[in-house]
């Protein structure tokens, strides 16, 4: 199966989508701890949680829009 042939459907589209957010996501953190761009410490705690609850509630509306009879 070819990559455009993967992402055919819209539903694969947006949950490529998502993942990708999320990789830059938990790559701009590693990367800012590596150089020492930014302390992480307990404060940074809040913004992953809530990042990540955006993400679930995400991929939730994404899986119920493809319930959804066209």
């Amino acid at each position: 199966m070819g990559v455009t042939e993967y992402f055919e459907s819209d539903l694969r589209f947006y949950y490529a989508i998502g993942v990708f957010v999320i990789l830059v996501f938990v790559c701009g953190i590693a990367v800012s701890a590596l150089l020492e761009l930014a302390v992480i410490d307990q404060r940074l705690v809040p913004l992953v949680v809530g990042f990540f609850l955006f993400m679930f509630v995400y991929f939730i509306s994404v899986s119920v829009q493809a319930l959804e009879p066209n």
